[in-house]
């Protein structure tokens, strides 16, 4: 008997569709471009998602006073603000008086108006409204937490980082849908 070399069988050679070489072009564009700026932009959207979950639960926190009020009169009736100025700077020190007002919140459904100082330590005094009594004085604690949210503690350019990281979420967007649809057309 004769002995036979077997050989492995071999499948038909299937032809293999040429891709399109601008389409495979873009596709390794998108996922080098995902890549790379989800690397950068991982730190400001990090920045900006640990701040404001910490923010909305400033008041849990202890950040942020909870000066509970019911309002003891209209809010047509009400100081005028240049008046609930005045006594919220005489109700704290005078170096603090001397910053200088950064803003002040009225809430007319609460009947008062909380006064924030532009003092390092950030002082609020809280007034009633409508008889100007001081119901609270002390230290924002939640103030650096919204600067650094919001960017403004790094100066006027951090809006321009955050246009650029905004714009940045736009193309990682759009590249990971075109990653996602067409997975194969990069390799």
């Amino acid at each position: 008997m004769s002995e036979m070399i077997s050989r492995p069988r071999v499948a038909p050679r299937i032809e293999e569709v040429p891709r399109k070489s601008g389409v495979r072009t873009l596709s390794k564009w998108t996922f080098y471009a995902h890549l790379w700026i989800g690397l950068i932009t991982a730190g400001v959207v990090m920045l900006v998602s640990v701040t404001g979950i910490l923010l909305n639960h400033k008041r849990a926190l202890r950040l942020m006073p909870d000066v509970p009020h019911e309002a003891t009169g209209t809010f047509d009736a009400a100081l005028p603000l240049a008046e609930l100025a005045r006594r919220a700077e005489a109700a704290v020190a005078p170096d603090v008086a001397a910053t200088g007002i950064d803003r002040m919140d009225v809430r007319p459904g609460d009947g008062l108006i909380k006064v924030r100082f532009d003092d390092r330590k950030v002082q609020e005094v809280t007034l009633d409204i409508n008889s100007g009594r001081v119901l609270h004085v002390g230290e924002r604690n939640d103030v650096f937490l919204e600067k650094l949210h919001s960017g403004e503690i790094f100066g006027d350019n951090w809006v321009l980082l955050t246009d650029v990281a905004a714009v940045a979420l736009l193309v990682m967007l759009a590249s990971g849908y075109w990653l996602w649809l067409y997975p194969r057309a990069r390799h």
